[in-house]
């Protein structure tokens, strides 16, 4: 897959992400500067603790002032076109999950290209992908997504563990690429649909026991 589609993703990611912060804080009464700053670590926290734990400074936001830029469209689209957003909650939802298969993929790759664990890399890509939702939640008095019944980070390992076992194996990068984006779209959409959730599993693995 070429890189500058990668990139054109990860920018969306970022307006998406910047838009569901911005949505949750309004919805939950905080002023004009408050809902840019829940926008800001929304769209950006998960790269900025992913760069801090690497040490690779300055942060990506730092190094590249643009994706200032990207938060700030998502934060204005909500104040100008709230009501016709709410109405495309779903293909919000779409793009939400195209963002954190886009950023597992980044937070992989970044972590491998310098030099860490695959181990690492992995745990990284995850939390490029949902910690700025989780800084999000926490902020706004809100238990975080991933610690809830919903498959949410689960889906974002998963995808992680397809990829490195498809390099382990000298697959095609892009098809790699593709298809670790497919498998955590895959899995978000479908444990959304059918309700899918780990204390689902538990409970059968109980069962079974």
């Amino acid at each position: 897959m070429d890189m500058q589609y990668i990139t054109i993703l990860d920018i969306l990611g970022t307006i998406v992400f910047a838009i569901s912060g911005t949505m949750t804080a309004l919805n939950n009464k905080f002023d004009l500067f408050g809902s840019l700053v829940i926008a800001f670590v929304t769209a950006l926290g998960g790269g900025m603790l992913r760069d801090v734990l690497l040490g690779d400074a300055p942060v990506l936001w730092v190094k590249n002032p643009e994706y200032l830029l990207y938060v700030f469209t998502g934060y204005l689209l909500v104040l100008l076109f709230n009501p016709f957003i709410l109405k495309l909650r779903k293909t919000l939802f779409l793009f939400d999950t195209i963002g954190i298969a886009i950023f597992t993929i980044l937070g992989l790759e970044k972590t491998l290209e310098l030099g860490f664990h695959p181990v690492i890399a992995l745990t990284m890509g995850v939390i490029s992908a949902v910690f700025g939702g989780v800084i999000r939640d926490l902020l706004t008095n809100i238990v975080p997504l991933i610690f809830r019944k919903e498959i949410y980070a689960t889906a974002c390992l998963t995808g992680g563990l397809c990829y490195l076992i498809l390099e382990n194996f000298n697959f095609n990068h892009d098809i790699n690429i593709i298809a670790t984006v497919v498998l955590i779209i895959i899995i978000r959409i479908l444990a959304v649909r059918y309700k899918w959730s780990l204390t689902l599993i538990h409970q059968t693995i109980d069962y079974k026991l």
